[in-house]
């Protein structure tokens, strides 16, 4: 079932990307596969970004709740799932995106293997209407015309070490950059909090008898994970064919640009809800004195009122 519903449409995506481009080449359809399918989940890793946004801006409240709390765990937990729900956050929205990626990812893994297993299934594992593409018709007749690099530089269907114990440098410049891409990807979505402190430090407190915040320590931890992440995916994608290092890499860059586009797009947003007509941000309060004999009286009231007032004046 795992094959017939994901693994198969995933891989002849792939391969009808690579029967429609130009030149043939399947890297660059890697690339367009892994471009299409990041644009795809843009409304899902919208969601999670203004999520992960509207947390970060919660820290100076959060601290206070610490505060309010005085170490009881579990007023601090009401409070904050309290203050969750009054700002409608969800914490756990980042797993959606994990859940729709790990598939994906699974999929691929499972084409590309049989792809380096025997190169015919680009003929033979692909629905009817990918067979009838003329450049897919006649691969099947000869399979030597299959190009598996990327621009003829890197070929795909090698690991960066090789099971001889050999290093393949091209796919291990790749392996290498996509760690370092995830790394950075992490670290845009980290809060950058100058006062907290290292997962190693909170430890030794700990072990000198002070009382480690767990809060605190989860916070440590999932800054840790920055550094976790790369290292598990070098580890992962060394040894198999460096077609899934190209789709990790370019996916990469695209959700960095991705995060950059929405969590520094705040403030545009915000400025566009208040030119709005009827916003409470375009009634600028403005005040008005008003003699009244000796003495004077201040009243303050929004454009709208103003014009109201201005009208009876009139009459």
């Amino acid at each position: 079932m795992f094959t017939a519903l994901i693994v198969k449409p995933i891989f002849n995506l792939i391969v009808l990307i690579y029967g429609l481009i130009p030149g043939h080449n399947f890297g660059l359809a890697i690339i367009l596969f892994t471009i299409l399918v990041r644009l795809l989940m843009w409304p899902l890793v919208k969601k999670q970004l203004h999520q992960t946004k509207a947390i970060r801006s919660l820290q100076p409240e959060i601290k206070r709740i610490k505060a309010a709390s005085k170490g009881n765990r579990q007023q601090e937990s009401l409070m904050m799932m309290e203050l969750y729900k009054e700002k409608g956050i969800n914490p756990f929205a980042s797993f959606g995106l994990i859940l729709v990626q790990l598939p994906i990812f699974i999929g691929l893994y499972s084409g590309l293997k049989r792809l380096v297993d025997n190169p015919q299934v680009i003929y033979d594992f692909s629905y009817g209407f990918v067979r009838n593409l003329s450049w897919i018709k006649e691969l099947g007749s000869d399979i030597t015309k299959f190009d598996s690099t990327l621009f003829g530089i890197v070929d795909l269907t090698r690991s960066a070490i090789e099971k001889s114990g050999n290093i393949y440098w091209p796919a291990m410049i790749i392996v290498v950059a996509s760690a370092i891409m995830q790394y950075y990807q992490s670290k845009q979505l980290l809060p950058n909090d100058k006062e907290s402190r290292g997962l190693r430090r909170i430890l030794k407190e700990a072990s000198e008898g002070k009382q480690a915040d767990q809060s605190e320590v989860n916070a440590a931890v999932g800054r840790s994970t920055r550094y976790i992440i790369p290292v598990m995916i070098f580890l992962v994608t060394v040894n198999i064919a460096s077609a899934l290092s190209l789709y990790w890499l370019v996916s990469g860059i695209v959700a960095f640009w991705q995060q950059s586009r929405v969590l520094n797009s705040d403030e545009t947003e915000m400025e566009k809800v208040a030119d709005k007509p009827g916003s409470k941000k375009s009634q600028v309060i403005e005040g008005e004195v008003i003699a009244t004999g000796p003495s004077r009286t201040v009243k303050t009231k929004t454009k709208k009122n103003k014009k109201k007032a201005s009208k009876k004046r009139r009459r």
